[in-house]
């Protein structure tokens, strides 16, 4: 799912391409993609966009007399910049907005359809898609321990709970968490004052470093391949690779659609973090530390072969 950095960095490419531009047409190809018929979806046609900007993970354009779209891309919606008139890809393709200038493609490569666009009328009618998490890159450390302590789950959990922190996903929580040294499964409200600024600081030097990192590569093109797994990436994605900074094997737990990367030395005092499916399976025999995993080496092959 693009986060905050990836999010920004699309904002930003749009602004330089349809801001001031009339959207004169929106061809809507999918029946799961449009979510609101009050305006309807014609109305937008033929507005000049005067804004963009962005309501968590959410991509607000606005548009002549008090129009706003809201594009919610999900797990696997993704935008692409192309000639005027390009056709709508019937397999992944759920839109098309037309500029005088380029066509803005909306896809998801994806079976479940979860992208989401809205038109709604009036400012007031934005709060419902605000669900009211911190902007980190602008608070405060005593903002940020507000938020953080507010509710007591895992510090996974709490990053990516967008009612605390705005924009956070599963990608930048495991890098924010590997360079503030702290395990994902640390309780919130367990944290000494000294950890809670370092997570602070590790999250504001992450986002921005990404942010500036995404803009780089993109320059003044548009950035068609966003994911959430980027080589630079210290522990997401990165299972059974070495760690950048200590060289351990980065391990995960898997739970659901998503995994958790992390650092055993770096950032659970070299415990193994007990993965839901495995830890049941192999009970008594799951290693419990760096130490006992590097002793039975068939376990990383098995660790491999149960999560794909």
């Amino acid at each position: 799912m693009p986060e905050l950095p990836d999010i920004t960095v699309y904002i930003e490419s749009l602004q330089s391409r349809i801001a001031g531009q009339t959207l004169e047409k929106i061809r809507v190809a999918s029946p799961f993609l449009l979510r609101s018929v009050d305006p309807p979806i014609t109305e937008a046609e033929n507005k000049r966009v005067l804004d963009l900007r962005r309501i968590g993970k959410q991509i607000l354009w606005e548009l002549e007399k008090e129009l706003f779209l809201v594009f919610h891309l999900m797990i696997a919606g993704r935008f692409h910049w192309r000639q005027r008139g390009v056709k709508v890809s019937g397999k992944v393709g759920l839109a098309a907005f037309d500029f005088p200038n380029g066509t803005l493609l909306m896809t998801e490569a994806s079976t479940k359809k979860r992208a989401a666009l809205h038109l709604v009328k009036g400012e007031p009618s934005l709060r419902q898609f605000d669900r009211g998490g911190l902007e980190v890159l602008d608070a405060s450390l005593e903002q940020f321990t507000s938020a953080l302590l507010k509710e007591n789950h895992t510090l996974k959990r709490t990053l990516t709970d967008p009612r605390l922190f705005s924009a956070i996903g599963n990608a930048y929580s495991d890098e924010i968490l590997h360079r503030a040294r702290l395990s994902p499964l640390h309780q919130s409200q367990k944290l000494t004052a000294g950890e809670i600024s370092r997570l602070h600081t590790a999250a504001q030097e992450t986002l921005g470093e990404w942010i500036a990192r995404l803009r780089a590569q993109a320059g003044t093109s548009f950035p068609e391949k966003v994911t959430a797994f980027h080589p630079e990436m210290a522990v997401h994605g990165k299972f059974g690779k070495p760690c950048p900074v200590c060289g351990t094997a980065v391990q995960r737990i898997v739970y659901v659609e998503n995994e958790c990367n992390y650092c055993p030395h770096c950032q659970t005092d070299r415990k193994i973090l007990a993965d839901r499916s495995l830890s049941r399976l192999l009970k008594d025999d799951w290693p419990r530390t760096i130490e006992e995993l590097e002793q039975n080496p068939g376990l990383t092959d098995l660790r491999h072969l149960e999560h794909g």
